[in-house]
């Protein structure tokens, strides 16, 4: 199968996940600059969501950029993580709404965490097409895999646990650091690998 229309369609998927993020924030009451502020947190999170899916998009991108064809494992993997994906926007608003509640914390957190999960099984499902096709270093790209997941999936759950015991919003923090993380050019660290 052409990569091309589940590329399409995890495009369209994503964008679509990232305009619901915004209509899940709160309305100000009263519509005055102190209700405004009250609502820093919610507008945090949502920063924060939008900016990661936003991340996993162009991480996406890049993963796919050398692969020619697929298969049917990888369809089906690409719709697992749209269906975990779709779970942001209703997480966020958990949280949006209970900010400072363990629970809705924790619940955010495993909804990133299987994003994660799910991204990871998606990539190595991609490298395995890539294999099929062409001859590729098997050292570099796990190597690759190790660099850019264990220390992502190590913070995020750290940062649920953190936030299910003693500091609620340790899981926003574990997210903003995964999200710079991932804006490190480890793919050229990969590539210029020995």
């Amino acid at each position: 199968m052409s990569k091309d229309r589940l590329e399409a369609f995890m495009d369209a998927v994503l964008a679509i996940i990232m305009t619901i993020l915004v209509l899940e924030l709160p309305k100000p009451y009263p519509m005055t600059i102190e209700g405004v502020l009250a609502l820093r947190d919610s507008y945090i999170c949502y920063i924060l969501s939008f900016f990661w899916l936003g991340t996993m998009w162009v991480n996406l991108h890049n993963e796919w950029h050398q692969i020619k064809i697929i298969n049917k494992k990888v369809v089906w993997l690409g719709i697992v993580l749209l269906f975990v994906t779709s779970w942001i926007p209703y997480s966020m608003s958990v949280v949006t709404k209970y900010p400072t509640i363990k629970l809705a914390l924790v619940l955010y957190g495993m909804s990133v965490l299987l994003v994660t999960l799910a991204n990871l099984w998606l990539s190595v499902a991609l490298y395995q097409c890539h294999v099929d096709i062409e001859e590729c270093d098997s050292h570099q790209h796990a190597w690759y895999m190790r660099v850019r997941y264990i220390p992502d999936i190590t913070v995020k759950v750290i940062g649920i646990i953190l936030s299910a015991t003693i500091l609620p919003t340790a899981i926003i923090f574990a997210v903003l650091i995964t999200t710079v993380w991932s804006w490190l050019p480890i793919e050229k660290w990969y590539k210029s690998k020995p």
